[in-house]
């Protein structure tokens, strides 16, 4: 017999495949992009992986509960990567290129394997997807740290007037109740939506796709990145606090330098007499990163580098009042290449 518990999470699984699939009815049709002869596909063609040709792009948006929403363009800028068996994926922009290293929410930059478009997860390629789609496939993958059991609960094939074009449907579940669902465009070659919800219910992640394209001009960028230090420090109305923290910066685990360190900043004071201060500094005892904020001030996302001389940095942190200060560094190995 099934529980209430059980009903309830059976309840919500339902809910939540309807959901998708009223999203995969909704955005039929209205993407734009270069077709690859879909008109010419037949109920039992083979689901087969694309290929990716370099310049190939999509344009992405990504919302998270954490951090603001961004749209970022994927671009194809390597195929030979890994003795010729993986594409490189970078970006566009730079700025946005530094932000989705030390964020780290975005699984599907570097490299993705030219034969079942595996992204890397700790050194290895995970199949995030299983070609070709059939209805009722299993398998499994890690991802966001977590290991998931997957399942293509259909394959469709969406007519947009003269061209017909298949999607493939999947959800995911991992032992702690998290859900991952997400749709497969053939005609787009790649991801149309992945949806990351905890088991809480909280979208942790929700990559939505807008337009994709060819031939994309310009430098694109790659950044290979660690996290090096994460922490929040909250005082709500206490005693005046000074806390020092300190982490070790290495090389990349590939044994190369990093060329950067990258951080990623959030303030908030409250009124009256909230102020907070934060210091770093490196192993030499230079300022590498200052800040200071008074009685209703607010910094929001600040992003940006500091130099990178290998060794120990301190952080010191003041606070009084109602304060929030959060801070993340990771280190960055940048790439780059002009199409």
């Amino acid at each position: 017999m099934v529980g209430n518990e059980g009903m309830r999470k059976m309840g919500f699984k339902s809910a939540f495949v309807l959901a998708l699939l009223l999203l995969v009815t909704i955005f039929s049709g209205c993407l734009g992009g270069d077709s690859n002869d879909s008109n010419l596909l037949g109920e039992d063609d083979p689901f087969n992986v694309p290929t990716w040709d370099i310049a190939d792009w999509w344009l992405y948006t990504f919302s998270t509960p954490e951090f603001s929403d961004d749209t970022t363009r994927l671009v194809v800028a390597e195929d030979d990567a890994e003795d010729g068996t993986a594409y490189m994926l970078a970006i566009s922009n730079r700025v946005e290129a530094r932000r989705h290293a030390v964020l780290n929410h975005n699984p599907f930059l570097g490299r993705i394997t030219h034969d079942n478009l595996s992204a890397y997860e700790n050194g290895e390629p995970q199949p995030v997807f299983k070609f070709p789609f059939e209805k009722g496939d299993g398998w499994n993958f890690t991802l966001f740290g977590s290991e998931w059991d997957a399942n293509v609960i259909e394959v469709h094939i969406e007519n947009n007037g003269a061209t017909r074009n298949r999607i493939a449907v999947i959800t995911a579940s991992s032992s702690d109740g998290s859900s991952l669902a997400y749709i497969f465009d053939e005609s787009a070659g790649f991801l149309r939506t992945l949806i990351w919800t905890d088991n809480s219910g909280v979208e942790q992640l929700n990559m939505q796709l807008a337009t994709f394209g060819s031939q994309h001009e310009g430098e694109v960028w790659f950044i290979r990145a660690d996290d090096i230090f994460a922490k929040d420090y909250s005082l709500s109305g206490g005693a005046d606090v000074d806390v020092q923290d300190s982490f070790f910066v290495s090389e990349h685990p590939s044994g190369d330098d990093w060329d950067e360190m990258i951080y990623w900043l959030n303030a908030r004071m409250g009124s009256g007499t909230s102020s907070g201060s934060l210091t770093l500094r490196d192993h030499t005892s230079v300022t590498a990163l200052a800040r200071s904020w008074g009685p209703g001030a607010q910094e929001e996302g600040q992003l940006g580098t500091i130099p990178y001389p290998s060794g120990e940095y301190t952080l010191t942190i003041t606070q009084s009042g109602n304060s929030e200060i959060s801070l993340m560094v990771a280190g960055g190995i940048s790439f780059s290449w002009t199409l």
